[in-house]
């Protein structure tokens, strides 16, 4: 692998970065693959308890790299892969984690026009912009890697999504109705099978994973405490990331590898 993994986050009022959106650990996340050197890229308001949990993993880790990234305004993009390509100094992107992530708590009554163009911003244009601007990268280690066929060693874009975007299951609808949040990862779901055709002749692998309804500040609501902890989550998506070939490219997966429905 040339270069291991880009993350990017977003943080603006109550959305604080990819631990609340993908229910990673801050070691979970600067170290998940454990090969070569992982690339983060993560805007945090200082005042955000996660952001210096993140600046003591960089100090401990070295090969965790801070790079600011708000997904939803394209200069930042620009400017986040103008950085990302200076660390890699002329070597190719093999993982691209889509992760970050909003949700507004509204049901079918109250939703608005704002809180609909906010969050399918973030939860699916940005991952739009994110994978046009990383391409370049991504193609490079494409071309790098010998062999046909695809996989995460090679190059992949991976978008962060959720059961609750399956149009056929509804998911916890009795929970919450968050209804821009479910349309949002619909439309990502549609994202990454776009993207799976558009890059499959770059040798580009795209999936989405849900990766289950996890234990964090996001995932839980109330009393109720969500099913799945941090730490199977987070061990489940990565056995995933390290087994999908080309047949799952364009699929909708979950943390265990199982197909979730559109």
């Amino acid at each position: 692998m040339e270069s291991s993994l880009s993350i990017g986050f977003r943080a603006s009022g109550a959305q604080c970065g990819v631990y609340r959106s993908a229910g990673m650990e801050p070691e979970q996340c600067g170290l998940c693959l454990g090969k070569a050197e992982p690339v983060h890229s993560p805007s945090m308001p200082t005042q955000c308890p996660l952001f210096q949990e993140l600046r003591n993993l960089a100090s401990k880790h070295p090969n965790v790299i801070i790079i600011p990234l708000e997904v939803s305004d394209p200069t930042s993009i620009k400017a986040a892969a103008a950085k990302v390509a200076e660390h890699l100094g002329g070597s190719g992107l093999n993982l691209l984690i889509n992760n970050a992530g909003m949700a507004k708590p509204k049901s079918m009554d109250n939703e608005t026009l704002e809180d609909m163009i906010q969050v399918y911003t973030t939860n699916t244009i940005g991952p739009l912009l994110v994978g046009q601007a990383f391409l370049p990268f991504l193609k490079k280690a494409a071309q790098g890697s010998p062999g046909s066929g695809l996989s995460c060693n090679k190059a992949a874009i991976v978008n962060m999504s959720s059961y609750a975007g399956s149009i056929q299951d509804v998911y916890v609808w009795e929970f919450g109705q968050v209804v821009s949040y479910r349309c949002s990862k619909a439309a990502l779901n549609m994202l990454s099978k776009c993207q799976s055709l558009a890059y499959k002749e770059h040798g580009i692998l795209c999936v989405t994973l849900h990766p289950g309804w996890v234990q964090t500040d996001m995932g839980g609501g109330g009393s109720f405490k969500p099913p799945l902890t941090v730490d199977d989550s987070v061990q489940g998506m990565l056995k995933v990331l390290s087994s999908i070939s080309e047949k799952e490219t364009g699929t909708f997966l979950d943390w265990e590898g199982k197909v979730v429905p559109w």
